[in-house]
């Protein structure tokens, strides 16, 4: 994963209202929520939600799938997976961690 990518994604959940959009997409699972049901939970009005969701779509971290008449919202698990692993991926690369250290006193 690039720099940019990370960081685009990181600064697209930095919105409070983005983040509980995606973390209510994540908790749905794979058969992810429709438009409708999550405006209902959210209360908020279609045009912020609508706003909202291209945003997330655009940094790669939700799909939307019409089915019917009906939008689907879906968290993209795969860039989620590959955000996660970004951050964590060179943990204590450069020095032990806290975690480590702690245990070498016990």
């Amino acid at each position: 994963m690039k720099l940019e990518l990370a960081s685009s994604q990181m600064e697209s959940l930095g919105n409070p209202t983005r983040l509980r959009i995606y973390r209510m997409l994540v908790r749905a699972g794979y058969d992810g929520l429709p438009v409708g049901g999550l405006q209902q939970k959210l209360d908020i009005p279609g045009s912020t939600l609508s706003h909202h969701c291209r945003n997330l779509i655009e940094a790669g971290l939700m799909t939307q799938e019409r089915i019917g008449t009906t939008l689907v919202c879906r968290a993209n698990y795969k860039a989620m997976s590959a955000l996660i692993g970004y951050l964590s991926d060179e943990c204590c690369a450069d020095g032990a961690c806290e975690d480590v250290r702690e245990a070498a006193k016990a």
